[in-house]
């Protein structure tokens, strides 16, 4: 009787807790965000320069970023921010493992900050960096009238009801494929790509990198849903979460997790050669305990060869992030092979994508939502993405974070290598890297040695609480 009373009170303060998150992050404060005319904004590798071609601006400084600066095109940037997948809060979804939770709301952020990075790695892999939504630009802003929680649920319902928009997707395979047309066939396969992306991160348990999978393998490291998480723990859950995955979109990549802030040469070409089905040769040793389970008996058929999302956990600094690092935050996030960094500010979980100036671009993920059902052909997907970026100084920056980067092959990696390199070597005010480069794998400097699973310990597993909630429209100065 005892038990079960005191599994009553449990589930009361569950349902209570998730209600007061849900009103909590269900409003949006109507701020602006300000961004700058006269200095260019970085979004992953891409440039662009809010003045008109004919206005006057110092050109001089633009050299180096001839190749893929965009002048005048603020409706440019918007859009390449607007398709960027956005994953945040959600409510209403199916029981969490191991809980009675139904929402994130109030702890999941940096596991839907490690979402939208692994996203990001996954439009690169299947539509490519010059892939933007059609829709992007059709995004109203958030704000109090048309993005509170019931809001969203009207939106949800009646874009899920609309025989209209049902039929107009249901009708464009045909359509494309009688009129001939490369372009219209090529537009329907994005679409077909995007919507298989976004499912692949759905709120139910059988999505490979959804919030239920990640929260199922954090469990395996003595995590609970409804707990905080590292960047650093995030990115190793990630990479057991592809491992495992059986989708066959997910065969053809795969992840590897830095360790002590050193990258190894030849794991990461291992990860390369399509060893996804077992252990590369020098993970065996390191791995953490998550990766000690069992694999499943079946796995898809594997390509040649992998892609490989390189996670790099590192600390720019001891309580505050070290300003030394700002200029080097920002040569990597130059970078179009750079797919951002996760990390965030004090009690907050960003994802962040790029900068002006000394602010940092990023998208936030506190935010709530209504679940959406995936199983559906023809499911919305303007809640997946953001029509309002927002900027925050560096100084306010959190050093904990982790970098990620996109390698498509082997060669990519070496370029990646190459070039990275040369933004590490130290500057005459710092002894040491923020990472670095080795060559041999990981099993030839012996890490583990002398280590028994049991006390072999995930890198910044302690890491402070981050949650609270704003937004932004965007608007020039």
């Amino acid at each position: 009787m005892a038990s079960k009373g005191s599994d009553e009170v449990e589930k009361l303060k569950t349902k209570f807790m998730s209600m007061w998150h849900n009103v909590k992050y269900s409003w949006a404060l109507k701020s602006k965000t300000p961004f700058s005319r006269n200095s260019p904004a970085f979004l992953l590798g891409k440039c662009y320069h809010f003045k008109a071609e004919d206005d006057d601006c110092a050109s001089e400084d633009w050299h180096e970023f001839s190749d893929n600066l965009v002048m005048g095109n603020v409706e440019a940037f918007r859009k390449d921010f607007a398709s960027r997948l956005w994953l945040t809060y959600r409510e209403d979804f199916p029981p969490l493992p191991g809980s009675t939770l139904t929402s994130d709301c109030g702890w999941g952020c940096m596991l839907r900050v490690g979402q939208m990075m692994m996203a990001q790695a996954l439009v690169l892999h299947v539509l490519g960096r010059d892939w933007s939504w059609p829709e992007a630009l059709t995004l109203q802003p958030l704000d109090v009238e048309t993005r509170t929680t019931t809001a969203a649920k009207r939106l949800v319902a009646s874009l899920q009801g609309n025989p209209r928009i049902s039929e107009s997707r249901q009708s464009l395979a045909p359509q494309a494929q009688a009129s001939g047309s490369a372009e219209e066939a090529d537009a329907h396969l994005k679409e077909m790509d995007h919507r298989n992306l976004v499912s692949w991160f759905a709120d139910v348990s059988s999505a490979p990198l959804g919030l239920h999978s990640l929260v199922r393998l954090g469990m395996m490291i003595g995590k609970q849903a409804g707990d905080w998480y590292g960047p650093a723990m995030v990115a190793h859950i990630l990479k057991e979460a592809v491992k495992e995955a059986m989708e066959p979109g997910l065969a053809s990549i795969t992840v590897y997790v830095s360790q002590d802030c050193t990258v190894y040469n030849e794991d990461v070409m291992d990860c390369h050669k399509a060893l996804k089905a077992g252990e590369t040769s020098g993970e065996a040793a390191d791995s953490p305990p998550v990766a000690q389970k069992s694999q499943p008996s079946t796995t898809p058929t594997l390509p040649e060869n992998q892609a490989v999302v390189i996670l790099i956990p590192v600390r720019l600094g001891g309580e505050r992030t070290n300003p030394e690092y700002f200029d080097f935050a920002k040569r990597l996030l130059r970078l179009e092979y750079c797919i951002g960094i996760i990390g965030g500010k004090l009690k907050e979980a960003c994802y962040f994508v790029g900068f002006q100036d000394d602010s940092l671009i990023y998208m936030d993920p506190h935010y709530c939502q209504s679940f959406v059902n995936v199983s559906t052909s023809d499911f919305p997907l303007q809640s997946y993405h953001c029509p309002s970026p927002k900027k925050m100084p560096f100084s306010k920056m959190d050093p904990s974070c982790t970098i990620g980067f996109y390698s498509r092959s082997a060669q990519d990696y070496e370029r990646i290598r190459e070039e990275v390199s040369k933004l590490l070597e130290p500057s005459m005010k710092e002894k040491y890297p923020l990472f670095t480069f080795l060559q041999g794998r990981s099993a030839d400097y012996d890490l583990s040695a002398g280590l028994s699973t049991e006390k072999r310990e995930w890198p910044f597993l302690r890491e402070s609480r981050r949650t609270v909630t704003t937004a932004g429209d965007f608007v020039l100065l």
